[in-house]
């Protein structure tokens, strides 16, 4: 049987909840299946709660707090939760963004906009005042940093093993002035090369594949399910239950098949680098 994982309480406010949670839980003698009846919501997702790995949810709160006796607490919490997990990124990828430093592997599929942990900050600063024309320098700049800090867990202990197919209009098409959008497809190349990344592209003669839909995420976890993350404009959603994930799953690998090879994807990339850096790209 693993050792128990018990959570650091003192790392931010969701790991404080997560232990103060399990402590509860334990004191009323109650297992995490026990507490999860009547719920709506799975024991990996309390698990996952109780690490610290994802906030809780108010309608979880309310049904904690009546379970354990615990007079509101959980639901007084939920703002103060929600307010330090979301730091500088859009509420409903809060999760997300905290779900994938505890990732063993991370999938994305990015047909219309470079995934975040490949962005360059001035490509970050593009697509955020796009979406937020009307947002202030600061909110944009915060968005911006949170964004950049992302890329930090490829310096951890144990990174996670990350797979991007891309759509290749991102290379052609472009987002930034020619040497900015050089300078995104040098880091991105860098990224790939020194974190034994692996990159694919879908060709523009793949007019059709099997995954024509918007952005996607697969994560998977030593200790917990795996998860798709689906996004769309301006919300996003997380999907655990097994056998829609197992599509997910399915559709992704089929995606690989019409892609080019990483060998030929990272070709692509620094070719179209270099076009962009000696002005020769044709848009």
């Amino acid at each position: 049987m693993p050792s128990r994982k018990d959570p650091d309480a003192s790392a931010n406010v969701p790991s404080f909840y997560g232990a103060e949670l399990r402590f509860k839980r334990e004191l009323a003698g109650l297992t995490l299946e026990q507490l999860a009846e009547g719920s709506f919501r799975g024991i990996p997702f309390l698990s996952q709660i109780e690490r610290g790995e994802r906030r809780m949810p108010l309608d979880l709160a309310r049904h904690v707090d009546e379970a354990l006796g615990t007079d509101g607490f959980f639901e007084r919490r939920c703002e103060d939760a929600r307010r330090a997990r979301q730091s500088g990124h859009a509420e409903y990828f809060a999760d997300v963004a905290e779900m994938e430093r505890h990732a063993e592997t991370i999938e994305d599929w990015a047909p219309m906009i470079v995934p975040g942990l490949l962005q360059t900050a001035a490509y970050a600063r593009a697509i955020v005042r796009a979406a937020m024309p009307r947002a202030s320098d600061q909110d944009v700049e915060e968005k911006v940093s949170a964004r950049m800090a992302r890329a930090e867990l490829f310096d951890s202990e144990g990174p996670p093993k990350f797979w991007a197919i891309l759509d290749v209009s991102l290379i052609h098409r472009p987002s930034l002035p020619d040497q900015q959008m050089a300078e995104l497809l040098e880091h991105i190349a860098e990224v790939v090369t020194t974190t034994r990344s692996i990159l694919q592209i879908i060709p523009e003669t793949a007019a059709t594949h099997p995954f024509m839909m918007g952005m996607t995420r697969i994560m998977t976890f030593a200790d917990a399910p795996p998860v798709v993350y689906a996004e769309s404009l301006h919300s996003g959603q997380l999907i655990d239950y097994p056998a829609l994930v197992k599509q997910y799953r399915e559709s992704y690998d089929l995606l690989r098949a019409v892609a080019l090879s990483p060998e030929a994807s990272l070709a692509t990339v620094e070719t179209a680098a270099e076009d962009y850096r000696n002005g020769k790209l044709r848009h």
